[in-house]
């Protein structure tokens, strides 16, 4: 296990990864946090980013590193992202986004498991993107 308490997984029975994720995360007993999906909201309540994908994609995981960090763990503690989507058209979009971002939250170039959901719409029409986490706290 790593010093984190999670480790990420590709088991050879499953197909390669399509992206910045794996297929497993394992986990050393203790506490699991199961963060409420973020959406691009600052800490005033207003959106961030109208319209714009690439700008959603920092504020909320702006959002979820601040929650993390409040739990006394980091990103290198998430066991699984849920991400919804309400465009299909944006998946190039959230992957460009990924990119570009994940390898600075997951530094040792493993990533955790992400299921990605195309839906009809979010809370306010204006917010493109939800993530919510599993996070392993350390005890």
């Amino acid at each position: 296990m790593s010093k984190s308490g999670v480790t990420y997984l590709n088991p050879p029975s499953a197909p390669p990864p399509a992206g910045m994720y794996s297929h497993v995360a394992r986990m050393t007993p203790g506490e699991v946090a199961f963060i409420a999906g973020q959406v691009s909201i600052d800490g005033k309540g207003n959106v961030v980013g109208a319209g714009d994908l690439a700008a959603q994609v920092e504020q909320v995981f702006a959002n979820l590193g601040g929650i993390i960090k409040d739990l006394g763990a980091d990103f290198e503690q998430v066991v699984q992202f849920t991400t919804y989507l309400t465009s299909a058209d944006s998946i190039p979009v959230w992957m460009s986004a990924r990119s570009a971002l994940f390898p600075k939250l997951f530094p040792g170039g493993k990533f955790p498991p992400n299921t990605l959901l195309v839906i009809d719409r979010l809370v306010k029409p204006e917010l493109l993107l939800e993530v919510e986490a599993i996070v392993r706290v350390p005890g």
